[in-house]
């Protein structure tokens, strides 16, 4: 059996250590436990101990936190990774004079991230370009940031991937799979009307996450359209009833973001029908 080779260490007192022994320990060791970040910020933070007169555990403690923090950053950037996000975007990053039908307490409260916990949904519904995929993204992101899994995709691509879960005959094994994810994101829902298989697929991934995990939608149109989307207000009304049960609905409204300051002419409204 294999033994892991240890590093002799010559065992010195006080002012018998030099600098470059210490260092050298300190490389070999931090590469033994895989800690970039401690080696990265020790001599930063042994002259602050020193400064400022820290306990020896006031300055492990101080290396540890700065390690943790490294992995739990990473740990982010690797989640935000695999959500497939279209592009990266932030809450902090919104233009927030622009936003109508969510105020600055509202969006704070969604930042906290307390609807995931509570296994609770977030629906955003306006007319194109009024915030709702960014606010969107930006919530996932931060979700990925503190430490919860997120899948995004649009209402589209979430149909297609169950259905060929459905054809290949292991759906449910697809759905049990997903309900492991704290937050999934729906983007446009209502751009593209479903056929009935599709519907149903749909129907079966809200139904799937009801009370269990979090959901955030964005849509084009009001619930009371909902019908169209699915062709059929049954399915729809019952989609409807287990989404918003435990849910924040906000309802954006205005001109859109992107075409603000552009002279394009004459351009159509797009509107919306209030639920």
């Amino acid at each position: 059996m294999a033994r892991t080779a240890i590093k002799p260490v010559t065992t010195k007192t006080g002012s018998g250590r030099t600098g470059e022994q210490t260092a050298s320990d300190l490389a070999f060791y931090s590469r033994a436990m895989k800690a970039p970040a401690l080696l990265d910020a020790a001599e930063r933070l042994a002259e602050r101990a020193r400064t400022e007169s820290w306990t020896h555990a006031e300055f492990l403690v101080a290396c540890l936190q700065r390690e943790v923090a490294a992995r739990e950053s990473h740990g982010g950037e690797a989640r935000i990774r695999g959500a497939r996000f279209p592009a990266i975007k932030t809450i902090e990053e919104l233009d927030v004079t622009h936003l109508r039908g969510i105020t600055r307490q509202q969006l704070a409260h969604l930042g906290t991230l307390d609807f995931i916990t509570g296994k609770e949904n977030t629906v955003f519904l306006g007319p194109p370009g009024t915030g709702k995929t960014h606010l969107a993204i930006g919530l996932a992101v931060r979700a990925c940031q503190a430490g919860h899994r997120v899948a995004f995709a649009t209402a589209a691509e979430w149909v297609d991937r169950l259905a060929a879960a459905h054809h290949a005959g292991h759906l449910q094994a697809e759905l049990t799979k997903l309900s492991r994810y704290p937050l999934i994101v729906v983007d446009e829902v209502g751009y593209i009307p479903f056929e009935s298989e599709a519907a149903n697929l749909f129907f079966q991934l809200i139904s799937n996450r009801y009370e269990r995990a979090s959901v955030i939608v964005t849509s084009n149109k009001p619930f009371g359209r909902w019908g169209e989307v699915f062709g059929d207000e049954t399915v729809a009304a019952a989609m409807i009833d287990r989404l918003v049960h435990h849910a924040e609905v906000h309802s954006l409204k205005g001109d859109s973001y992107r075409m603000r300051g552009r002279q394009l002419g004459r351009v159509p409204t797009a509107t919306t029908e209030t639920d």
